[in-house]
């Protein structure tokens, strides 16, 4: 079996830069680590390669930091890894994320199966997986939280519907977004990258090396979503300690969310 893990590079820490007037996120200036849903799917990839005697092969998008990431999935046992990287790539959405994924994987070859985190946690939004799926033309499932088996042709998944869970047979090739609760992430290995030892070989895809790729439907060019006003959220540090027993407390409680309006 043929897989493909997308990846993604996301801020390790919650104090980043926006750009003032594209409302985008300055990854360049932020340290960064692999998205903490990325490592479920691509444990699921692993899990599965084993299963079928297949390969790994690993993709993200973002500037040349991001290869920091993918040099963790060859370290984790992905075979290859590589990385979409041109300032006309930066700023998208998600459909201009997912269309360029969608040259990406269209450049790396055949595939059977692709899998993705079920979010990131920068952007939250869970909509690049089946975005990306839309623009391959294949089929696609969210929010899966087990394999359940897989043969030449088809793939059978369980998938968490909130309120129920259901049992959905696709055919190959098909996209998947996995769940965090399917598995238990293994680590890099220590071994791997003692081996590599900085030898690490990501290939770097640029835009002049896709071909008929349309420039306005990629990156911020490409993206109808805008951000309008980003902002931290006000930190209100103010406490009221409260003393007595009981019944003081809990009328003293009562007052204060009547007071404020909350009951």
């Amino acid at each position: 079996m043929k897989i493909i893990a997308c990846v993604k590079q996301v801020p390790g820490t919650s104090e980043v830069e926006i750009d003032p007037v594209t409302g985008a996120m300055k990854r360049d200036t932020v340290a960064g680590k692999l998205n903490p849903y990325d490592l479920f799917s691509l444990e699921t990839a692993l899990s599965l390669a084993e299963q079928t005697n297949g390969t790994v092969r690993t993709l993200s998008m973002g500037p040349p930091q991001a290869a920091a990431a993918l040099k963790e999935t060859l370290w984790m046992g992905a075979e290859s890894a590589v990385l979409l990287s041109d300032r006309k790539f930066g700023g998208a959405d998600v459909a201009a994320t997912s269309l360029a994924l969608s040259y990406g994987i269209r450049e790396m070859g055949d595939y059977d199966l692709i899998l993705c985190g079920k979010q990131t946690t920068d952007g939250d939004t869970a909509q690049v997986g089946p975005e990306l799926a839309e623009k391959l033309g294949i089929e696609h499932a969210a929010n899966v939280t087990k394999v359940l088996d897989v043969t030449d042709h088809d793939i059978t998944v369980e998938i968490d519907l909130d309120d129920a869970v259901e049992v959905l047979k696709m055919h190959l090739p098909c996209l998947l977004t996995v769940n965090k609760d399917a598995n238990t992430p293994r680590l890099p290995s220590y071994v791997k990258k003692r081996e590599m030892d900085g030898k690490e070989e990501i290939r770097v895809i640029t835009f002049a090396d896709i071909k008929n790729a349309d420039e306005n439907k990629l990156g911020l060019k490409g993206s109808p979503t805008q951000v309008e006003r980003i902002f931290p959220p006000d930190k209100n540090k103010e406490k009221e300690m409260l003393r007595g027993d009981k019944e003081q407390l809990s009328g003293e409680l009562y007052r204060i969310l009547s007071e404020r309006k909350f009951v």
